[in-house]
């Protein structure tokens, strides 16, 4: 009988806890009386009423937005202006002036040929020099701009024309005392080159020959030009320290551009407008070729490092200025509140510059805990202007339904609930009861 009074005596001891509503009060989203709430379900179509709700991201300073990088070389000399400018517009026609084209004159790397003549009455001491040509097939310029020939030592080509060597060869073979019955030819162009890139078929270094060359074969050996819209490309020349330029519409129209000479050290470059920095490389690489001053340079790129350091830094004091602003709460922010069964009830700030999502709000604080909360009653709770309340509902007791989490977008102030499951709800009320219940039962 003891067992069955002290049941009793349990029972008793509940039912006056009840009446004195001492009990465990699980807390949820219900229409009431003194205030205006409206449950909506977070459907299809609740999503996009709930997303109607205007809204701006706050944006980060302008410190955020500039770029370190920047500024122009300064000391450099004649440096070309870089290609390109703002937007497909036609390129301004700058042509160099009139120069008229020179013969060639031989230089360092090319290949001279000497032929002799093979009648009977060939003098024997031209012997060996025909013997060594045929070998060597030719003699190269050297550094130093000579080319030697055995048995007759080394004689300077370099900066003569054809007709000019072929003198100066004579003269020496006379000197010598050979018979100088001989022809003088070239067989490799190698020390004129005029660089041509872009966009072109085939991006390369051409070599001048005896016969003059012009902008129109110097691109056809490099493949021509190759561009989309010819009304917005344009061919640069860089020679001598001045670029100049033309529209390439107009050089395809133009027989006279196309017959322009052009020289030993010039730079072309076919531009489309678009990819300006591989141009301005392309440039510098060609200025560095024709041996701009080194140490004037070296200053200017120096002086160029030193003011982007100084943006560097004072960007970086205005970043660290407002993070640490930010973190002591100075700066205005938008929140979002979590609240009930979720791993982490807090304030949640919302991104700058870009909305979060309903998904990124609950995973971003650690999701909610499966063994306590109900994915089926998952609500965010917006204050409308009037005080009305809206607590649009979203039930994840299918969990396929969450995909609407990631584009429900959150808005200030609004508050996330997600409800206890209800065995929660009655371990936690006999959690509290039960030493109240088992204190009376045993008085």
């Amino acid at each position: 009988m003891r067992g069955r009074e002290r049941f009793v005596a349990l029972a008793l001891a509940v039912a006056g806890l009840a009446g004195c509503g001492v009990t465990y009060t699980s807390p949820g989203v219900a229409r009431a009386a003194g205030a205006d709430v409206r449950i909506v379900p977070l459907d299809t179509a609740g999503l996009a009423r709930a997303n109607a709700t205007p809204y701006t991201p706050r944006s980060l300073p302008a410190a955020f937005a500039t770029l370190t990088g920047g500024g122009q070389p300064r000391g450099l000399g004649a440096l070309p202006d870089p290609p390109g400018g703002a937007g497909p517009a036609a390129a301004e026609m700058r042509l160099p002036p009139a120069r008229t084209p020179e013969p060639y004159r031989i230089g360092v790397g090319d290949v001279v040929l000497l032929a002799t003549r093979t009648s009977p009455d060939t003098v024997e001491e031209l012997s060996g020099l025909l013997a060594a040509q045929n070998q060597r097939q030719g003699y190269t310029v050297r550094d130093d701009g000579a080319v030697s020939i055995p048995e007759v030592g080394a004689v300077t080509l370099a900066g003569l024309t054809l007709d000019e060597a072929e003198t100066r060869l004579f003269e020496v073979l006379v000197e010598r005392q050979f018979d100088p019955a001989f022809s003088l030819e070239i067989a490799e162009f190698n020390s004129a080159r005029v660089a041509v890139g872009g966009a072109v078929g085939d991006a390369r270094v051409v070599t001048l020959g005896l016969t003059p060359a012009t902008l129109g074969s110097a691109l056809a050996e490099a493949g021509g030009p190759v561009v989309g819209d010819p009304g917005t490309a344009s061919i640069r020349l860089y020679r001598d320290g001045t670029l100049y330029q033309m529209p390439v519409d107009s050089y395809l129209a133009q027989p006279r551009l196309q017959s322009l000479p052009v020289f030993a050290g010039d730079a072309i470059y076919v531009d489309t407008g678009t990819d300006l920095d591989r141009a301005l490389a392309y440039y510098r690489q060609q200025i560095d070729v024709i041996a701009l001053r080194q140490s004037a340079r070296a200053a200017a790129l120096d002086a160029l490092s030193t003011e982007i350091a100084i943006r560097r830094a004072g960007l970086d004091e205005q970043r660290s200025l407002f993070a640490e602003r930010d973190r002591l709460g100075a700066i205005p922010r938008d929140y979002v509140y979590l609240s009930g069964e979720v791993t982490a009830q807090s304030r949640v700030p919302l991104p700058y510059e870009q909305r979060a999502t309903l998904a990124d709000v609950l995973f971003d604080q650690g999701g909610i805990p499966i063994a306590t909360g109900d994915m089926g009653q998952i609500y965010v709770l917006r204050a409308g202007p009037g005080g009305e309340i809206t607590a649009w509902h979203l039930d994840a007791g299918n969990v396929a339904l969450l995909t609407l989490a990631t584009r429900m977008e959150m808005r200030p102030n609004d508050i996330v609930f997600v409800a206890e499951q209800r065995i929660t709800a009655w371990n936690r009320a006999l959690q509290q009861v039960f030493p109240t219940i088992l204190n009376r039962a045993t008085q």
